[in-house]
């Protein structure tokens, strides 16, 4: 209440709101600018990854032919049975286990040893930091054709070197096992310096203190590295298989090149189930059938992903205990 001059009395003038102005939009923006930021690879992820993935389980159920896409016959799981009851299935499934561990179990293990190595005060290190990543930025083609010369039957220079030791010439691309060390030797020499560099950034990350504790117990760089290094390399080393084994599984280039046939040799002893995708969707015009091999290549990535991520669960427990 405040007198006037009169002597009245009148009621005191509320106070004005504070201006808000501009505060709501603001607060708006603050809200959606996390999913503004993150909408344009979720929309690429969608056309060009989900609607794929989807797209290809719907054509895997119909029988499509390449001359004619737009006629489709409705199978069911018509191609997954008849890929189940074809026997070159089961060659280039067992192919793709044979190269693929031939190829991830030397690379894995030279590789860490190459990181061990590295890891230490080395003259010009840094130079071969470089060097490892060389055999990675070397095209698929170029590397591929290399090997395949090298791996010749009459003129390479592998049975040429066997021959000095008195070892009788290999046929590198008919002999089943030979051919499949020979596609792996291919994928170790170009993926062996690009894990190396994996695991050395792991071992950069692992505390100096524990190196210092265990140099001061009187423990060696062999015991230093199987109870320091390797425990805290361990989801590195997860890490590393998981993309190795999803490599593995999807090798395609290096077979393809190594002798120019989709069949993976003359009695498709190489063959992986990249190319038998290949040649079914592009050589027989199969589009449906090879749909389901995209499908089935793909429930078997998540499987071995599965039963690698539940052993390295048991194991974790183990050493938690």
């Amino acid at each position: 209440m405040t007198l006037t001059a009169s002597g009245a009395t009148t009621a005191p003038v509320p106070p004005s709101p504070p201006r808000t102005t501009g505060r709501p939009a603001r607060r708006r923006w603050a809200d959606l600018a996390p999913y503004v930021y993150v909408a344009p690879f979720f929309t690429l992820f969608a056309a060009f990854g989900l609607f794929p993935l989807l797209y290809t389980a719907f054509v895997s159920l119909y029988r499509v032919e390449l001359q004619t896409p737009g006629d489709m016959e409705w199978r069911g799981f018509g191609n997954y049975t008849a890929l189940l009851t074809d026997e070159f299935f089961w060659t280039a499934l067992r192919n793709t286990f044979t190269i693929g561990v031939l190829s991830t179990v030397p690379q894995l293990a030279m590789a860490l040893g190459l990181a061990h190595l590295l890891h230490f005060k080395l003259r010009g290190r840094t130079f071969f930091r470089t060097a490892m990543l060389l055999p990675y930025a070397t095209s698929v083609a170029a590397a591929t054709l290399v090997f395949a010369q090298l791996f010749g039957r009459d003129f390479g220079l592998v049975n040429y070197a066997l021959s000095l030791v008195g070892v009788d010439p290999v046929d590198w691309q008919n002999d089943t096992f030979a051919s499949q060390v020979a596609v792996s030797s291919i994928v170790v020499w170009r993926w062996t310096g690009y894990n190396a560099l994996i695991y050395l950034a792991g071992m950069q990350s692992i505390p100096g203190e524990l190196y210092e504790a265990a140099e001061m117990d009187g423990a060696s760089r062999l015991r230093q590295f199987f109870h320091v290094t390797l425990p805290g390399l361990r989801p590195t080393i997860v890490f590393t298989t998981v993309v190795s084994t999803i490599g593995a599984t999807q090798l395609f280039g290096e077979p393809l090149l190594f002798e120019g046939s989709v069949s993976g040799g003359i009695s498709h002893q190489y063959q992986t189930l990249g190319l038998y995708l290949y040649e079914q969707g592009w050589g027989f015009f199969h589009l449906g059938r090879a749909a389901a091999i995209a499908w089935l290549m793909f429930l078997l990535i998540l499987l071995l992903v599965g039963v690698n991520a539940l052993i390295v669960r048991r194991r974790s427990r183990k050493g938690a205990r």
